[in-house]
């Protein structure tokens, strides 16, 4: 078994969801959840389809995100994963729980905007992801001056009263 890591490629202002799920239908039903969840949402998803033709699947609303998508799955190439790109302006925060629970997502292993970098491991049969590197190594512990700027920050973007 080899290990590497696999650096998910995004600009800064795009979200990006990694995970796992189990059947080539996943495809159709997150973009199906996404679009009646979020109206006008605009997205790419990508999906490493496992068996068979072991194609990376892929639908989505905002050609460029597609295409980030299927750039990034194809990176990975590890069975049943799946990436999905967020268009600057779209959250997970939005969207997320509804994903979870599309009836073939197994696991979520990450939602940030932050850097990613995958864990990948690769034996003969094929890759799989056993986990993720989302953003930096902590640097400290908040203080008062932090917490009071985390709360005008969250009401400022609205996502507090």
């Amino acid at each position: 078994m080899e290990l590497s890591t696999v650096r998910i490629d995004k600009p800064d202002d795009v979200n990006v969801i990694l995970g796992m799920s189990h059947f080539i239908k996943t495809v159709e039903d997150i973009h199906e959840t996404l679009i009646s969840g979020v109206p006008g949402i605009k997205f790419g998803l990508a999906f490493c389809e496992s068996s068979g033709p072991a194609l990376i699947r892929h639908t989505g609303t905002d050609p460029g995100m597609v295409e980030l998508a299927k750039k990034n799955a194809l990176a990975l190439s590890a069975g049943h994963s799946f990436v999905l790109c967020l268009s600057p302006g779209f959250f997970p925060v939005n969207i997320l729980n509804a994903v979870k629970m599309v009836p073939e997502v197994c696991r979520i292993f990450c939602a940030t905007a932050n850097p990613v970098e995958v864990i990948v491991a690769q034996t003969d049969q094929g890759r799989g992801i056993l986990g993720v590197i989302d953003g930096v190594q902590s640097k400290g512990v908040e203080g008062e001056e932090d917490i009071q700027e985390r709360m005008e920050f969250l009401r400022k973007i609205g996502y507090k009263l």
